[in-house]
């Protein structure tokens, strides 16, 4: 595995209230972009105290939250 995304996903089990599925949510859409992944790495670097729902909370204010939507694949 990749230094990189090895770092992030263990940022994100060590989330206040991380749980698989959650890791495995934010990790598909991280991994789509580049920028995904260090918007949400610089956003757990500037949020220590951060929970998982409020990670989930900032990516889905995300202006491209919904460009890979699994409902618009299904359509």
């Amino acid at each position: 595995m990749e230094k990189r995304k090895e770092k992030f996903l263990i940022a994100l089990y060590n989330v206040d209230r991380s749980y698989p599925e959650f890791v495995e949510a934010v990790e598909c859409y991280a991994s789509k972009k580049t920028e995904r992944m260090e918007k949400v790495q610089r956003f757990l670097e500037e949020n220590p105290l951060a929970n998982s729902s409020d990670v989930l909370g900032f990516i889905s204010m995300q202006p491209d939250f919904m460009e890979d939507a699994a409902l618009g694949d299904a359509v």
